[in-house]
């Protein structure tokens, strides 16, 4: 009898580890996965949530800055490390939903590689025009557009950027002939757009926002589905007389698949708390940020919801995979 006693309590011993663990997550320091460098939309985003959620899980949270290959480099680490609830992915629209259509060999799954947190925000961007254009609202663009094809250019950051695929999905879906012309990035694109060699840009909200402020560029409109808290004046490229439209640029935190779901809960409770500060959110909408946030389960449809968008949109421009 005595024996069974024994075995009964060593089993039971061997059974307390792993809810005695899960009860004190974090137990140590967190990375989070910025497949960016330093500066742009997902890494202060990023440092953003990152500075907030350390001090809510009380351990630091490093941000690591993994550039590359349109972000597949970094979100390829993420998807690859350990489960353990230690590792999270500020995703973002590109490497998440876009790239899976961009590239032939890409070296993640966007969605079964991952577990989706929260949606943390959005940025619309804002189709702007060099003031010599002479539009100022969607509709005068679109019938301008017909009656001249051709006639207007769009710059881009370049070929699968934000901005190239706004334009594609506003070329698509209003049935305006206008003429992508990529650049190396989005600074030399907004140059020429300032200078006037090309007359729209779908610029990000933060990039262009000191433009149209000091008048070097006129806005025509927003392409999120709401209008922004930024320019709440300004209204959606989709009630403009293109329904449906939408096209903005997300940042969201994701870990890797298997990950246990009650430490995804724990993150999300966390972020749904740091989302709902209204001194965090009046940071990110200074920045050109909409706040948003949303359940695990609402963010996993949504991205795969941007997955069939984008790729549909890639294949009606015409965009071949590399």
């Amino acid at each position: 009898m005595g024996f069974r006693v024994l075995k009964a309590c060593a089993l039971a011993a061997l059974a307390i580890p792993a809810p005695a663990h899960a009860q004190v997550y974090p137990a140590r320091p967190l990375r989070m996965i910025v497949a960016y460098p330093p500066g742009g939309g997902t890494d202060i985003v990023g440092r953003m949530l990152a500075q907030k959620l350390g001090e809510s899980l009380g351990q630091s949270v490093v941000v690591e800055n993994r550039g590359g290959a349109s972000g597949n480099i970094g979100t390829e680490l993420a998807a690859h490390a350990a489960p353990d609830g230690y590792t999270i992915l500020m995703g973002n629209v590109a490497p998440n939903a876009i790239n899976v259509s961009l590239f032939k060999d890409l070296p993640f799954d966007p969605v079964a590689d991952f577990a989706p947190v929260s949606l943390v925000a959005s940025t619309p961007n804002i189709l702007v025009v060099h003031p010599s254009t002479p539009v100022r609202t969607v509709r005068e663009l679109i019938a301008l557009a017909k009656a001249k094809p051709g006639s207007l250019n769009f710059a881009s950051a370049g070929v699968g950027s934000s901005s190239h695929l706004a334009g594609e999905l506003f070329r698509i879906l209003a049935g305006a002939e206008i003429v992508h012309v990529p650049y190396k990035g989005a600074g030399p694109a907004m140059v020429d757009v300032l200078s006037g060699q090309v007359q729209l840009y779908f610029a990000t909200m933060p990039a262009a926002m000191p433009h149209v402020k000091s008048g070097k560029l006129a806005p025509v409109a927003v392409t999120s589905a709401r209008r922004s808290h930024a320019l709440p004046g300004l209204a959606t490229i989709a009630e403009s007389g293109v329904p449906g439209y939408e096209a903005s640029t997300w940042y969201g935190a994701l870990a890797p698949a298997h990950t246990p779901p009650a430490v995804i809960a724990r993150l999300h409770a966390e972020i749904a708390k740091i989302l709902a500060d209204p001194a965090l959110r009046a940071r990110l909408a200074d920045q050109g940020f909409e706040p948003v946030g949303n359940s695990p389960e609402e963010f996993g449809a949504y991205i795969k919801s941007e997955i069939t968008k984008w790729g549909k949109a890639i294949r009606d421009a015409g965009i071949r995979p590399e």
